[in-house]
């Protein structure tokens, strides 16, 4: 018996362990999938006078990607981003996390600005009420203000045509 407990522990802990390894860590559940977008009400990076606010896009289905520009990924997603907001389907929205408006412009200046507008989450706030773990994350939210999906890492073609678009294009019909 000496022996067997801790053999039984050892077994369970390496079976935890060898579950976790197996999951995706892209496809984290969100608790506030069907449930409605937090509140916002922000600047807009460009014209920080002119506030937008979720109650805005009401009635709309809208993306919101998460980024900064002292994000490594958000730049290999970006051409990602970018073609999808190309595709005008809906709404593209940019939420600048944790960043500096002057670095957040130069980014976009830089890369490219994919965003029909660009919001400014300087202390984080807003992307905690969203459940952001890190940044870029994803977001697509229905006509009626609940959030319909979530992923979080840099989205790539694979995710658009497979993921992304289909639901968008359902959510639209």
């Amino acid at each position: 018996m000496r022996f067997k407990l801790p053999l039984a522990i050892f077994i369970l802990m390496v079976g935890l362990l060898a579950y976790g390894l197996g999951l995706d860590p892209k496809k984290v559940p969100s608790p506030l999938i069907d449930k409605p977008a937090p509140a916002f009400s922000l600047a807009s990076l460009h014209a920080p006078q002119q506030q937008i606010s979720n109650k805005d896009l009401l009635g709309e289905v809208w993306v919101l990607n998460v980024w900064a520009s002292w994000c490594v990924a958000c730049r290999a997603e970006h051409e990602f981003v970018t073609r999808l907001a190309q595709m005008e389907l809906v709404k593209v929205i940019g939420l600048n996390y944790k960043d500096r408006s002057v670095d957040a412009k130069g980014w976009l200046q830089q890369w490219g600005d994919p965003y029909s507008a660009s919001l400014m989450d300087a202390d984080g706030r807003i992307g905690i009420d969203w459940g952001v773990y890190g940044v870029p994350e994803t977001f697509i939210v229905d006509k009626n203000g609940l959030i319909k999906y979530k992923f979080i890492g840099p989205i790539n073609q694979g995710t658009l045509d497979s993921e992304i678009v289909p639901l968008l294009r359902e959510l639209l019909s």
